[in-house]
């Protein structure tokens, strides 16, 4: 816990002066990777994940960017079922938002099967979400597709020769 609490102070301490100096205004603020990349992020002892990186150029809410990218993370498997989430305060205070901010997005991720919150021991990685995880994940292939048909129709390719081009693409991948 020792080096990983040194690590946090120091990258709070460089976050002050990023933004003492005005660097965080408008674009990528990454001082807010949670206290710290690879997984050192430490509170009582228990790892913590993540990687978040919060815009402020971005026209999506705070919030929705908090959620997304913890999805992301438990869709990637980077975080796995029963593994503890940094507590509200916590993740904001790291962030630099507003905890009401962080609620939003754990009360999100709890709606849609991702986590689950425990009164009194805070929030975890949902377990058996395995069809979840899958639903999410066509969902993600069913908007590339999308955007594709889109695509070839503003081109005036057929449905004939896109599956024929997807055909081909799946089949040099195996």
């Amino acid at each position: 816990m020792g080096i990983a609490l040194c690590i946090g102070v120091y990258i709070l301490y460089l976050s002050s002066i990023y933004t003492i100096l005005g660097y965080g205004a408008g674009g990528t603020s990454t001082w807010a990777v949670a206290l710290a990349k690879g997984r050192l992020a430490s509170q009582l002892g228990r790892k913590l994940f993540v990687d978040i990186i919060i815009s402020n150029s971005s026209s999506k809410p705070i919030y929705e960017q908090i959620t997304s990218q913890i999805k992301d993370q438990i869709m990637a498997g980077n975080l796995v079922a029963g593994e503890q989430l940094p507590s509200i305060r916590a993740l904001a205070n790291s962030l630099r938002v507003s905890a009401i901010t962080t609620k939003r997005a754990y009360a999100d991720l709890e709606a849609q099967g991702f986590i689950e919150t425990v009164q009194g021991k805070g929030s975890f990685v949902a377990g058996g979400n395995d069809e979840l995880l899958r639903e999410e994940r066509l969902r993600e292939v069913e908007g590339h597709l999308l955007r594709a048909i889109e695509g070839a129709r503003a081109i005036g390719v057929s449905a004939a020769e896109l599956v024929e081009m997807m055909t081909v693409l799946m089949e040099s991948d195996e």
